[in-house]
């Protein structure tokens, strides 16, 4: 299939254009840097240099024998998105282009702005470009699971069944986002379901919890093809920034009373669910959405488990409770459904000791590059 993946330059749009080259497909991708940027502009790089697309292309191809074509411009732009689909024309738009950090998306107001402008134009007019130049193309949008928030009933997957005063119909599931960055991706599953019914597009939304780790089929055995692996406060993910902490000897920065619960899934296991979509398209009319992860923890948890890890590399982890910057639930009921994609056969990647032994020993090579001012600054949600 010809498939076209935005924000290919990311944490996860590099894995899943590897991923799905070697599967047989066509792959372009399209990317500002715009992640790359922010970082620069905000001492926030991650834990070792990242080539950029064109020379990773040109490295993947050497290694592999496929082909990946770049495209660097700024999908805000109807001039570049309408040229990018005019030369590509996709079968599949893998959106994966955002910015994608909640607590950067409450920095400020100008990075309020940047998320606000950035997010919700870039699927604006990715729900455009499909309609006028490939209106059969299916559309896989990566959302989050924190567009629902910490409601306190179980969180379905997508959709709910409301009865109310005798009568019945089926509704989005109701969101209530934590952040700046989570509301953008409600207001993207919004406007993809309003042009789903006005336009009978085909769109598969991804509520995808945080995701961990570096390793993936296509770059094990070469450190040149791993995605960008963050580890600071405003990009890094909690496993990854813990795993960074433990080895940089800076203790584990747990948020509050540490019981804030989410689900958590492998990288690999994220090219798994996009492929898994694609094979299993939706059709014209139809939002699909699927709840991306594969294990729930608590923050008290993951730290314990990274700990536990430390032991094994004479690391002496410590764990430090800090006042909660952002305004969130540390104490909540965690119950969501998340089967449509294990029914399409996903098999999942457990956060196993053996994993996080991997990715703490990956990154103890890169010791030397971690700047501990980097890890935390207490951006504050008030």
């Amino acid at each position: 299939m010809r498939i076209l993946i935005l924000g290919g330059d990311g944490y996860l749009g590099w894995p899943t254009a590897m991923n799905l080259t070697a599967s047989g497909h066509q792959v372009a991708v399209a990317d500002n840097y715009l992640r790359r940027n922010i970082c620069r502009e905000e001492n926030s790089e991650a834990l070792f240099n990242v080539s950029n697309l064109h020379d990773r292309v040109k490295i993947w191809e050497k290694i592999s024998g496929h082909k990946i074509d770049v495209y660097i411009g700024d999908l805000c732009e109807w001039d570049f998105i309408s040229t990018l689909f005019t030369q590509t024309k996709p079968e599949v738009v893998i959106h994966y282009a955002e910015q994608p950090s909640a607590p950067y998306s409450m920095l400020n107001r100008n990075a309020a702005t940047l998320t606000i402008k950035n997010n919700i134009s870039v699927t604006t007019n990715v729900i455009f470009a499909v309609k006028e130049y490939t209106p059969d193309a299916h559309i896989i949008k990566l959302g989050t699971m924190g567009e629902y928030g910490t409601p306190n009933i179980d969180i379905e997957e997508g959709w709910i069944n409301i009865e109310h005063k005798g009568r019945k119909q089926k509704f989005l599931y109701p969101r209530q986002a934590g952040s700046l960055y989570h509301t953008t991706k409600v207001m993207d599953t919004d406007l993809l379901w309003f042009y789903v019914r006005m336009w009978d597009l085909k769109v598969t939304d991804l509520m995808q919890g945080p995701v961990y780790g570096l390793h993936t089929d296509e770059n094990q055995g070469n450190e040149d093809l791993f995605p960008f692996f963050n580890y600071d406060e405003l990009f890094g993910t909690v496993v990854n920034r813990f795993i960074v902490q433990a080895v940089a000897g800076y203790p584990l920065t747990v948020y509050g009373k540490g019981g804030q619960t989410r689900g958590y899934l492998d990288i690999r296991d994220t090219l798994q669910c996009v492929k898994l979509s694609m094979e299993n398209p939706a059709q014209k009319g139809e939002l699909k959405i699927f709840n991306q992860f594969v294990e729930t923890f608590s923050v008290n948890q993951l730290a314990d488990k990274v700990q536990k890890t430390g032991k094994i590399f004479n690391l002496d982890v410590q764990v430090k409770s800090l006042p909660n910057p952002r305004k969130e639930a540390e104490d909540h009921y965690y119950n969501p459904a998340h089967t449509g994609l294990l029914d399409l056969g996903l098999r999942p990647h457990y956060l196993t000791d053996d994993a996080l032994a991997q990715m703490m020993e990956t990154v103890l090579k890169y010791k030397n590059n971690i700047k501990k001012s980097s890890i935390f600054r207490g951006v504050k949600w008030q």
